[in-house]
């Protein structure tokens, strides 16, 4: 099976930076996409950022500009800078994952989801 760890999140001023890490671990053979989405209390649950190989990365409007997603492909890690952190952006953030892995002998494809890590915008 795949598993996502996710590390990174924490209490921040705004105006302030964080960085979310996500590193995929498991019986991965290829991983077709990664990303980050986020859930504020009452609300649903909403894409920030993702990033599809050999594609170009997209970007929640609320976030364009302040932050960016990246990958480290030899580690199946996904990255998420964030920079100029507004009070708004307090939520748990989850890491999301589409790979194609091995199953019972089979390769399959998943979705996969982190536990999530809570980030606090807050003076």
């Amino acid at each position: 099976q795949v598993q996502l760890v996710e590390s990174g999140g924490g209490l921040v001023q705004p105006g302030g930076s964080l960085r979310l890490s996500c590193a995929a671990s498991g019986t991965i053979f290829s991983i077709n996409a990664m990303g980050w989405y986020r859930q504020a209390p009452g609300k649903q649950r909403e894409l920030v950022a993702d990033l599809t190989s050999g594609a170009r990365p997209n970007y929640a409007d609320s976030v364009k500009g302040r932050f960016t997603i990246s990958r480290d492909n030899a580690k199946n890690t996904v990255y998420l800078q964030m920079n100029t952190l507004k009070p708004e952006d307090t939520a748990v953030y989850y890491c999301n994952a589409r790979v194609m892995a091995v199953v019972t002998s089979s390769l399959r494809n998943l979705e996969v989801w982190g536990q999530g890590t809570l980030v606090t915008v807050s003076s």
